[in-house]
């Protein structure tokens, strides 16, 4: 049993580290991340520039210039000899819930493992006020459900995207296994002057929370329980099927 380890917020972020940390006991280890912080990056490859790889420490590689994609991609189809049984991706510093799973470079990572055949985890921590504190909580969680995938293992078609609220171990009320909720739209770009007076843009902040009620990770989080949703690689509406070919053969406008 080997495990691979990824995030989208560098090598050296703390929630990595404290995952490493509560799985060493699990399986061996290895750790392949990006240089720097990814967030956001999604499921993007780097095809168009070579990427180069450094060894940080024993176990632990950084990918530089790479995406968590990158990351996940290169360890599992050449970078080293051994093979891995999973991939567990984060500890997210910050939520990975509802339209976030698009962008999140915490969550691709755990998609790549999944497309290249790996049951897989992605965890997130989710801070009411920004800053997160309790990694320790979180890496704990990833241990709990690494062990009962060992002892019971679901199928491989399926991602679990776990979101911890940012508590004392002690003081989370449980488990929910949850749906994905929704954003209202992002918040208007951010645009102002560089030093040269050339203008700028920064993309603007993530809605606030739409479809939030009961079952949804947003509502689980809320209240205090580790919200565990399955994800699928499948984004094919399949309802609309029957109603897209009746649509097509009707006569155009």
């Amino acid at each position: 049993m080997k495990i691979l380890l990824s995030n989208d917020d560098g090598y050296r972020a703390e929630g990595l580290r404290c995952l490493k940390e509560a799985l060493a006991d699990v399986a061996p280890l290895t750790l392949v991340a990006p240089d720097r912080n990814r967030s956001g990056a999604s499921h993007s490859l780097t095809l168009d520039v070579p990427l180069r790889v450094q060894q940080a420490e024993p176990d632990t590689w950084y990918v530089i210039n790479g995406t968590p994609t990158d990351c996940v991609h290169l360890a599992i189809t050449g970078l080293f000899e051994h093979e891995f049984d999973m991939v567990v991706s984060g500890v997210n510093d910050g939520p990975n819930l509802g339209d976030d799973v698009l962008y999140s470079g915490t969550v691709a990572a755990a998609i790549e493992g999944r497309f290249l055949g790996l049951p897989t985890i992605a965890m997130s921590l989710v801070s009411v006020t920004g800053n997160c504190t309790h990694y320790r909580t979180a890496a704990r969680i990833a241990r709990e459900l690494v062990l009962r995938l060992l002892a019971k293992p679901l199928h491989r078609s399926m991602i679990l995207n776990v979101n911890v609220p940012d508590l004392p171990y002690e003081e989370l009320r449980g488990f929910e296994v949850t749906r994905l909720g929704n954003r209202h739209r992002a918040e208007a770009a951010v645009s102002g002057l560089d030093p040269r007076g050339r203008r700028v843009y920064w993309v603007g902040a993530a809605g606030s929370e739409q479809d939030a009620g009961p079952g949804t990770d947003f509502h689980a989080v809320a209240n205090g329980f580790v919200s565990v949703t399955p994800l699928q690689v499948d984004l094919t509406r399949h309802a609309a099927l029957d109603s897209l070919r009746d649509w097509l053969r009707e006569p155009g406008s």
